[in-house]
């Protein structure tokens, strides 16, 4: 079955699972390579219990890229339908969509990542390839970016 990626106004923050950053630094995209993986992805992950969306945007952009000066914005819900490494079960999961222009960074990065690498454009070698391009697309698309 192939992952279907739809984009909503507004859903119960309850059903908020995930939060994915398109982070720019420099005018450039910031994307992290994974220890386990050759592919490249967006900085994000799991909402924790009792964290709002937005807190675990932020936790998540400074684990993954070691970012500590940022602006972040909420761009659009979205969600992926489809089974996948996150989702065995098929069904529709729903997440947060941000911004964030970096600053500035530390160095030290969550344990799981290797490291990040910026790009002008999106990167072809993608971990999720039927995902990220559309979350990247609607980043552009929202902020008038080209």
């Amino acid at each position: 079955m192939k992952l279907e990626v739809k984009f909503y106004n507004k859903v119960n923050d309850k059903d908020l699972k995930f939060a994915v950053i398109m982070a720019r630094y420099d005018g450039k995209w910031i994307f992290c390579k994974h220890k386990e993986r050759e592919t490249y992805e967006i900085p994000g992950g799991h909402r924790e219990l009792d964290e709002t969306i937005l807190d675990t945007a932020k936790r998540e952009l400074q684990e993954e890229t070691g970012a500590i000066e940022f602006k972040i914005e909420p761009i659009s819900v979205y969600s992926v339908t489809g089974k996948k490494r996150v989702n065995s079960n098929g069904g529709e999961t729903f997440g947060m969509l941000f911004y964030a222009e970096v600053h500035s960074f530390n160095d030290i990065l969550e344990d799981e990542i290797d490291k990040i690498e910026f790009f002008y454009n999106i990167p072809i070698n993608l971990t999720y390839p039927e995902i990220q391009p559309y979350l990247y697309n609607k980043v552009i698309e929202i902020k008038g970016m080209n």
